[in-house]
């Protein structure tokens, strides 16, 4: 294990996060942190001069269709299968989960 960051430091970021950790979990967890920063320090050594930065490592091509206008189903007929409509809209509950 690296001395990249310690079982304190651990507990520390633990606590910034609200999270309450066993004593095994934060051994645990200082070992797969210790192990995620000595391969971000292993990346950040490379030399990248030179390199186009990219967004993804294959070139992507969007492919579009075109915007055909299409028939659409009956309102009626799809409101009909709803739960609940309301003047031709669908009837859901509020956000806060309050009933409609």
């Amino acid at each position: 294990m690296s001395d990249s960051i310690s079982r304190k430091e651990v507990i520390h970021v633990a606590n910034l996060a609200r999270l309450s950790l066993s004593e095994e979990e934060e051994l645990t967890y200082t070992g797969q942190l210790a192990a995620i920063l000595d391969h971000a320090r292993d990346i950040m050594a490379l030399d990248t001069a030179g390199l186009m930065p990219t967004a993804h490592p294959l070139e992507l091509t969007n492919v579009f269709r075109p915007d055909v206008e299409m028939p659409s189903l009956d309102r009626e007929e799809v409101l009909s299968q709803a739960p609940a409509s309301e003047d031709g809209r669908f009837l859901v509950p509020r956000i806060l989960g309050e009933a409609p």
